[in-house]
């Protein structure tokens, strides 16, 4: 499975099973973790073999099973929600590629322990990452109308880049954001919200990914 096998593959899985990921494997997530940080200038980190990351009622009843998770973490700045949704987005779909499940959790984990291993960063959320009970179901989506224009005849990389966003994984499924594309130039913009960076991120993700035969820039 390659990466843009793995969009369409992926689903969120908040269900695992108790088997935990071959040191191999950890291997393998922590050397693209370690690219990852170096590119998008983050502190991501890779957490094996811990379950406090939620309290006893959501692991009850929504987290089950959730012993490993990515911390999205960085420095303090304007963008870094953005950037760390285009670096969560590359570890999800990674992670899809080696039989692993994941799951972005924006709000309901422990905030403060989760802070507490990543001191001096900014903490934004967790992705949970294991071996699902389920491969998980597809989002509901808006259509490629929905959501892009371009001005003149829309080409295929265009299309491509959109249908690719729309499997991107955003807060409450809601998809709040517009493509709009002119030659070989396109903007995505999203509504304000608690986490419309991180969508942003994943979104602009997405899209380049699926876009990926053909050069453009961002505006």
């Amino acid at each position: 499975m390659d990466m843009k096998q793995a969009m369409s593959e992926r689903h969120m899985v908040r269900k695992y099973t108790d088997k935990p990921i071959p040191i191999e494997v950890a291997q393998e997530i922590n050397e693209r973790l370690n690219d990852i940080n170096v590119k998008y200038h983050t502190d991501i980190q890779l957490i094996r073999g811990d379950s406090s990351a939620f309290n006893a009622a959501i692991k009850l009843v929504l987290a089950k099973g959730v012993r490993n998770y990515f911390i999205l973490a960085g420095k303090a700045a304007p963008d870094l929600r953005e950037r760390l949704g285009m670096a969560g987005a590359d570890l999800m779909l990674f992670c899809q590629t080696l039989g692993l499940n994941t799951w972005w959790v924006g709000g309901t984990y422990s905030h403060a322990r989760v802070a507490q291993k990543a001191p001096g960063d900014e903490v934004i959320g967790i992705i949970a990452v294991g071996y699902g009970a389920t491969q998980g179901k597809p989002h509901k989506s808006k259509s490629p109308q929905e959501v892009a224009t371009y001005e003149g005849p829309e080409p295929e990389w265009f299309k491509n880049g959109v249908k690719a966003a729309l499997l991107a994984p955003t807060a409450l499924d809601k998809q709040a954001f517009k493509i709009k594309g002119v030659g070989d130039e396109v903007s995505i913009t999203y509504e304000p919200g608690t986490f419309s960076g991180e969508d942003l991120g994943l979104v602009k993700y997405h899209f380049a990914l699926g876009a990926s035969n053909h050069s453009f820039s961002w505006q």
